[in-house]
Formats: C-alpha cells, structure tokens, sequence
C-alpha cells in the first residue's frame, strides 16, 4: 500500500508516474484508486499498460477484472477487452460460482452482442437464473409463483429481456424454457411466439431480431456442466503453470491440458473406497476441496499413479506439489513444492488422497493439513478439518 500511495503522490504533484518495478497485481490496485481520484489521463495509461503489456495478468485473473471493470464505468477499455474475450467463452462468466452476482450493465453488454457465443435457449436461461437470484425466497417451481412473484422478477429483467431473440429459441425449448416463464413477457410476444409455431405464415408484431452469429470454428466444445464445482478455468491455468514450472501463467486460452474427472465427492461419494475403485492406477491428478465454512481452496497433484497395492508405504515423488488457491477473501494462492521427496505421497486403507501434509480419510469431516513434506504452510491452522466437496481430474495433454 505505501508503494502505491508514493506512486500517487508523485503523480498528483508532479505529473510523474513511472510503471517501473510494479507488478500487475499493483498496477490494477492503482488503477482503481485512480478512477476514485478522478485522474483520468492515468487511468487510460494504465489501462492500455495492462491490456498491452500485462494482459496475461489480466487473463489469469479474468473473473475478477471482469466484475471490478463493470463496476467503474470509467474503465471502458478494460470492459471492452474483457467482452471480447467473454463473448468467445461465455462459460468462464456464465458457470462460475458468482454469476448471479454480476452486474446488469456487464450482463446485457454481452447479450445484446450480435456475436455471442451461446445458443438463444442458453440465454434465456441464464438471464432467467440471474433475474430469479435477485429474488431471493421464490418457489423453486414457477408454476407456484404468485402473481406479484413474477412481477418482482420481471421488472427485475426489464432491461435485459429485450435483448433475448425469442424468435430464434426452437419450439421445443420455447415449450420447456420458455412457457414456464410466459407472465415475464408482454401478452402480444408471447401471443406472436406461439403464433410463430402454430401458424407460422401469419403476421406478427412484435420485433424479430436476427440470430446470433456461431463461430463454430473458433467455439470451444461446450459441456453441460462446468468442468468443476470446485476451480474455475483461471484455477486450471494456474495449476497447469505450475505443473510445467513455468514463470507466467498460462492464458486460459492456451491451457495445454485437459482436465478429465474422475471423481466428484457429492457424486461418487468422500469414502476411500470410492477413491480406490475410480482413482487406483490412476497418473498425473490434480485434487482439489473446498474447505466447509471457509473459502478456502486446498489440493495437490501427483503425477504418479495412486497405488492402492502400496498400503502402509510412502512413495517417493520428485514433482508433486499441494497448493492453496486464491478465492474470494483469499487474495493470493500458494504452492507448497514437496521438500522431502521420499514422503511426497503414502497409501492407507483408511484414507483416499494423502500427500502427507494434505489428507482425505474416510468421510468429508475427516480431512487433516500439518506442515511436514512440503515447503510452505498453505493454511492458518493445523489440524483436521471438514470439506463440502472435492474433485480429482487426471491430466492429459490436449
């Protein structure tokens, strides 16, 4: 905070500002006070600095820019860079943990785009899951929705359902997304939408927009899921750097690996027996948890095989690491490279992962860290602890 205070200073009275020996990280942080202080010649500096120079930082971090530049509306370049980039992978805003929390302008800057990359059903269903999460205590069933539930709802959408081009929803999804949610629209579109199905050669009134334009060469495979409940894609490029040791984080665009999973605790259940019959034999995973009651994100990776024949027996590993990830109140992620390789990884049969230090026993309220293997503490406290979910994926290279 001094560093940047001093920069400020020598700014405002000197008309000086030098990016010399700043990180990224500070960068931005001096970037947002700028825009407080009004210093608009130096926001527009730093802003074209980061998108430049730094916009690896900015990829690395995308969730977060995304979300601080749309709460500035002065960071408009920041914004525009973002949305280029959200446009093509609508996933990295639209399944992460905190979309509900986005902003209206930032949601409706991107439905609105002629060239975003999501099918129409796609976009209303996610515009609906925002609208309904600004109002919290509504019937899970629209169809127990009370009048003024759906009123509440719909002024709340009043700025992003016309950006929706109902005309381009096939007449199976305007059958199961769309009608469960009819009293959100005006009676003459919902009337012309039905009429589109019904007697498709009859004139409507109602403003047809055009359909969106699918990039299908440049779209990456869509699941229907996220790939995780547990990290989101800027987690997966910090892990994937970390595994090839290199000094600049991956851009979420060019992770070199696929992320495979083989296990999700609340799926396949937090026993070791269900982490022996998925994950023994099994090279090259990545475990992560997240921590109950915290936001703490813990995990490790092995890129040896889990060898359930080994019980009782250390393994020794040269290359695997346990690691804290940044989240929410969690500003910076820590990785903890094993220091005494011949106790890197051990085998029980009453526990599932165990990194010495890290270790899932037998059930979710069964997990234990103590700094022993493994050079740096990546939690606070020492002890067991208790976790609400957790995931292992095996590494391939794309």
């Amino acid at each position: 905070m001094e560093m940047i205070i001093m920069s400020l200073l020598k700014y405002i009275y000197g008309g000086v500002f030098s990016l010399e020996n700043l990180d990224a990280s500070t960068i931005f942080d001096i970037l947002l006070i700028a825009c407080e202080l009004l210093l608009e010649e130096l926001v527009k500096h730093l802003e074209t600095h980061l998108i430049e120079v730094e916009a690896h930082w900015l990829r690395s971090h995308f969730a977060y820019v995304y979300k601080t530049s749309f709460k500035i509306n002065k960071l408009q370049e920041l914004q525009k860079w973002c949305n280029n980039i959200a446009i093509k992978y609508p996933n990295i805003i639209f399944d992460s943990e905190d979309f509900t929390s986005l902003q209206e302008n930032a949601l409706i800057s991107l439905i609105k785009r002629d060239d975003f990359q999501l099918k129409e059903v796609e976009v209303w269903n996610y515009v609906i899951k925002w609208g309904v999460a600004k109002n919290p205590g509504l019937p899970s069933n629209p169809e127990n929705w009370s009048q003024e539930n759906f009123q509440n709802v719909k002024t709340t959408l009043k700025n992003c359902l016309p950006h929706i081009r109902y005309f381009q929803i096939p007449g199976e999804d305007v059958v199961d997304s769309v009608r469960p949610y009819k009293k959100l629209l005006e009676k003459n579109l919902w009337k012309d939408l039905s009429n589109k199905f019904m007697a498709p050669n009859k004139q409507i009134s109602s403003t047809v927009l055009p359909p969106r334009i699918i990039l299908k060469s440049t779209l990456p495979t869509r699941t229907i899921e996220p790939f995780s409940t547990v990290i989101t894609e800027e987690h997966k490029a910090e892990i994937a750097t970390w595994i090839d040791k290199k000094t600049e984080t991956y851009d979420i665009a060019n992770i070199p690996y696929e992320f495979k999973l083989l296990l999700r605790g609340t799926r396949d259940g937090f026993s070791s027996d269900s982490f022996w019959k998925l994950c023994d034999k099994q090279l090259n995973t990545v475990t992560v948890m997240k921590v109950k009651d915290t936001d703490e994100i813990l995990g490790g990776y092995n890129p040896l095989a889990w060898d359930k024949s080994k019980y009782y027996t250390y393994t020794r590993c040269e290359n695997s690491f346990i690691f804290s990830l940044k989240n929410g109140t969690i500003k910076l992620s820590i990785l903890s490279r094993v220091q005494n390789p011949a106790q890197a990884i051990y085998s029980r049969d009453d526990s599932g992962v165990n990194f010495d230090d890290l270790i899932i026993f037998n059930d979710k309220d069964e997990c234990t860290y103590g700094k022993n293997s493994y050079e740096k503490q990546i939690r606070d406290v020492e002890g067991r602890f208790s976790i609400n979910e957790y995931e292992i994926f095996q590494i391939h290279n794309k």
